[in-house]
């Protein structure tokens, strides 16, 4: 039924490009009006399958595919026919220039609505395809193949966001994500904890909407392990105290993991805790980073740190300590770390990581720190090795197939990217059920 809407949509704008033309219009002018109408309806209305998407964001974006998809059809005619027919039939070149000339308003009003309503609803798309659309635009055959991968970026969006709110909908009563305890989300080295621009990406929202009760980290971006442990137990002391929730679940990424472990094992908050899943954290270190931290003169490293330290300052760090937090990311830290700080009895440990399957999958600076990790410590998901992820009672080890595999970042929906055969919120909706079946 939709390919056959489409087709049919197709053929009238078609038919209406190839009757604007002055001899039609005066002679014809009823049919050129019946046209006319159903030409604007179309521009309006360009598909009726996409009024059951659950949110008008997801249902423009689908009408906007389905109007570059009737574009492609209709523009495949209107040429051919002008080929075939008018350029070698008529021997009038005004006749000719008119009918090109309707062609080319008409077919522009569909591709211009269509495009836009993509442009301004897609998520997907990102920075990358609307540039490439744009650059390609002008090039002719390259800029076809540019508006089908939109077309089909847009295209699985939709389904995909669709059939999410529908699933999210039909299990609200169930809250399957209200666990006895909150979470505590604890962030990696580098980044802070936003209002506006989370870490965590679209995690967050998914887990609220199945019954989450989520809290922050709220410690500085970069400081030692020590340091940044004792800012996230004074953070759990706080939310106990002011909620009376007992204990916490706390899930943490990257650097954020240790500076847990520590914060648990060492600073008497132990009670306070009921789980500590790691994801992407380097338990055993990362052996580049010794080597790293051995190749780079002193002067350059202290020159690094100073330029870092001071534009956090500025972002709301008190004390921030690129070299500490880079210190304690090495497998010769990690180490001792490992030998003093052990696992707390009642509280349960698990861990997740995962590994990007070639270089090219990872975006900057992952694609390029990748091969230099594997060479060091084996795979890797762009900056911690699977062999070092691995920690707990349970250890979860995630990848796709093909060659796209999972990153660093992508474990947080650090990019917002929906990545074919992984659904990072679906993933962590089951992964904090878990939690809720455990009741420890």
């Amino acid at each position: 039924m939709k390919i056959l809407t489409r087709i049919i949509y197709s053929v009238m704008v078609f038919l209406t490009a190839s009757i604007y033309n002055l001899y039609i219009i005066k002679e014809y002018w009823y049919f050129v009006a019946i046209l006319s109408i159903c030409f604007v309806l179309i521009n309006i209305f360009p598909s009726f399958h996409n009024r059951k998407c659950p949110t008008i964001q997801l249902r423009i974006c689908g009408d906007g595919c389905e109007l570059l998809i009737i574009f492609l059809i209709s523009s495949f005619l209107s040429v051919t026919y002008f080929i075939v027919t008018v350029y070698r039939t008529f021997p009038d070149f005004g006749f000719k220039s008119i009918y090109f000339l309707a062609v080319v308003i008409v077919e522009a009003i569909i591709f211009w609505n269509g495009i836009i309503r993509v442009y301004c609803t897609s998520m997907q798309l990102g920075i990358k395809w609307r540039f490439i659309g744009i650059v390609c635009g002008w090039l002719p055959l390259v800029n076809l193949f540019a508006l089908m991968k939109i077309i089909r970026v847009a295209s699985r969006e939709t389904y995909f966001e669709s059939e999410k709110v529908t699933v999210n909908k039909n299990r609200v009563n169930s809250q399957i994500c209200r666990t006895k305890y909150p979470i505590l989300f604890v962030h990696g080295v580098f980044f802070r904890d936003y209002k506006y621009l989370n870490y965590w990406g679209r995690i967050p929202k998914e887990l609220k909407m199945n019954g989450a009760v989520i809290f922050y980290g709220n410690h500085q971006s970069a400081a030692s392990v020590i340091d940044s442990g004792k800012e996230l137990a004074e953070r759990v002391r706080q939310i106990v105290g002011e909620t009376g929730c007992g204990k916490l679940n706390i899930i943490a990424h990257s650097k954020g993991g240790l500076d847990s472990r520590y914060a648990v094992s060492q600073l008497g908050i132990e009670n306070y805790i009921a789980s500590l899943t790691t994801v992407n954290t380097p338990h055993y270190g990362c052996q580049f980073a010794d080597y790293l931290l051995s190749k780079v003169p002193e002067s350059t490293r202290n020159f690094i740190a100073q330029k870092y330290n001071s534009a956090l300052k500025k972002f709301g760090d008190s004390n921030p300590d690129f070299l500490a937090a880079v210190n304690d990311l090495t497998a010769s830290s990690c180490k001792q770390l490992n030998d003093t700080v052990l696992d707390i009895p009642g509280v349960f440990y698990q861990s997740v990581g995962s590994k990007l399957n070639v270089a090219s999958s990872g975006r900057f600076p992952l694609n390029f720190s990748y091969p230099l990790v594997k060479y060091f410590d084996g795979e890797n998901d762009g900056l911690v090795s699977v062999s070092s992820s691995g920690w707990g009672e349970n250890r979860i080890n995630l990848t796709v197939k093909g060659s796209r595999g999972i990153s660093h970042g992508d474990l947080i929906d650090l990019n917002r990217e929906n990545i074919e055969g992984f659904d990072v919120r679906e993933f962590y909706v089951h992964l904090v059920k878990g939690l809720k079946e455990c009741e420890f």
